[in-house]
């Protein structure tokens, strides 16, 4: 008992411990300006890592995410607001580069798709629980004869 609980308390801690993007930013990328590496450190969270995806640059390791980190940073040091760092990097990658993409025409099936998938797959299991309610009922008796060719087949008797 007391191996099992020590096992899954070595589990749980292991899990929350930070990943490896945890410390992602490294040391050279660091503003000497406490407020702008504040600025460049929350704004990098907004943007996607192009390699992971699923990780914003401030989380990332990859190469790409780095370059990205160094860009936010060179434009926070030239004088730009936050809003004027985002346009630029926006120009650049896209809207696919924003963790949270802008909802318009173009990113329409980033919102929308999800919840279409979700409907397609309950209608889905709503069709399938109709049709199986309707053929519940309608079980057919065997006939004498696979009644007589099941006995055979279970040694009651001969053909």
């Amino acid at each position: 008992m007391i191996r099992s609980f020590a096992a899954m308390l070595f589990a749980v801690l292991v899990l929350a411990a930070p990943g490896p993007g945890a410390w992602a930013v490294q040391p050279d990328e660091v503003l000497p300006d406490p407020a702008q590496e504040a600025r460049a450190r929350e704004i990098s969270r907004e943007l996607r890592c192009l390699v992971c995806q699923n990780q914003s640059i401030d989380d990332s390791n990859a190469p790409l995410a780095r370059d990205l980190r160094v860009i936010v940073r060179e434009r926070i040091t030239a004088g730009d607001t936050d809003t004027q760092v985002l346009d630029f990097v926006v120009g650049r990658y896209g809207d696919f580069v924003l963790l949270r993409p802008p909802f318009k025409p173009e990113t329409l099936a980033l919102w929308l798709g999800p919840a279409a998938i979700l409907a397609a797959g309950l209608c889905g299991v709503l069709i399938f629980l109709r049709r199986r309610r309707r053929t519940a009922g309608t079980e057919v008796p065997l006939t004498a004869e696979e009644e007589r060719r099941i006995a055979a087949l279970l040694g009651g008797e001969e053909r």
